[in-house]
């Protein structure tokens, strides 16, 4: 099984319960899936969770991740922070679907307490099996997003 079939996954204490139930769900859909945390509904902080999850997929240990907090507003500005990393922040089916159509998203986040389970599970399909269109203009967009990234992070460098 290579990366592709691999999923990484992450919650704070806000999306644990969805989480949980995601798994089980990824399971069931075929992938396998890596937990990095919580491991609770006790109080954490969000950006720890995003930012090994980002790390990871950045890495390309994982083609895919998801993350899950109270909103999913915290794990999505938190894991946008990584060059390479596109966070799509998914509360229907529809922008989940157009995040991988057209952003080619490699991050789903979605608000724990704003989604019901049966949504959440929807959501996660849809985008998990949607593929990129690779359309010369969308193509073109996220070509344009690498650049920014690269010209912030040489301006860093200075």
């Amino acid at each position: 099984m290579d990366n592709k079939d691999k999923v990484a996954i992450a919650a704070d204490h806000g999306g644990w319960h969805l989480k949980e139930t995601l798994k089980s769900f990824l399971k069931d859909l075929g992938y396998k899936y890596t937990d990095f945390g919580t491991s609770s509904e006790k109080a954490v902080d969000y950006p720890d969770f995003a930012l090994a999850l980002a790390e990871a997929v950045r890495a390309g240990k994982y083609k895919k991740g998801i993350l899950i907090c109270g909103t999913g507003l915290g794990m999505c500005m938190s894991a946008n922070k990584f060059p390479g990393i596109r966070a799509a922040l998914c509360n229907d089916v529809f922008t989940a679907k157009m995040s991988m159509e057209h952003n080619d998203a490699n991050i789903l986040t979605i608000g724990g307490r704003v989604v019901k389970e049966n949504l959440a599970k929807e959501i996660v399909k849809v985008w998990l099996r949607t593929k990129f269109s690779n359309a010369p203009r969308h193509k073109q967009r996220i070509k344009k997003i690498k650049e920014i990234e690269s010209k912030y992070m040489r301006t860093l460098k200075k």
